[in-house]
């Protein structure tokens, strides 16, 4: 139950990390052998990296929706009774499902496509549909994660939400008290 656990919280963490760290490692192995006059210049990394980001960007999406930080008006979201809060929340939490499915279905046929085609990338001769299949994955999870937050939304309902600005403070006042938990340790 553990891992079912760890891996609801930091599945997409775990890879978003992993592509920070080989973008960052490779970007500087790069640099090392550009400056360095007697070694030629590799051909590949700044391809690599260029797929690390494009993978991070999809797996970014359902990150985002399990966290519930996408791009929101909390502004006018706090205005709003409880209850509309809530249905809006739910109705947003809809929309984002049925769009990630949308993408999803129509990226089967873009992968596909590239996939009969036999494109390779130009420097490290990979097959295009593995670069673009990061598109099936960040849609389907998405929408995965979409269902998740509904039924998180669901069970949740008749709890009071904190408004963002309350949200904020009880954030802040949690750093400060493991700030002083972890003061206390030290001493």
């Amino acid at each position: 139950m553990k891992v079912v656990k760890w891996l609801d919280e930091h599945f997409e963490e775990f890879f978003l990390v992993i592509l920070l760290i080989l973008i960052s490692c490779i970007e500087l192995i790069q640099v090392v052998f550009r400056n360095l006059s007697f070694v030629k210049a590799l051909t590949w990394p700044e391809e690599f990296c260029r797929f690390c980001w494009i993978w991070s960007v999809f797996l970014s999406l359902p990150y985002t929706i399990r966290k519930g930080s996408m791009l929101r008006v909390n502004v006018l979201m706090d205005m709003l009774p409880q209850v509309v809060r809530k249905i809006i929340n739910l109705c947003v939490d809809a929309i984002n499902v049925a769009v990630m499915v949308v993408l999803g279905y129509h990226s089967i046929s873009v992968v596909d496509k590239v996939r009969t085609s036999a494109e390779a990338s130009p420097a490290m001769t990979w097959p295009m549909w593995i670069i673009y299949s990061i598109m099936l994955v960040g849609f389907f999870l998405g929408a995965v994660r979409g269902v998740q937050m509904i039924i998180i939304h669901i069970q949740h309902f008749g709890e009071r939400e904190l408004t963002s600005t309350e949200q904020t403070m009880a954030d802040a006042a949690e750093e400060a008290e493991a700030g002083k938990r972890a003061e206390g340790g030290k001493a």
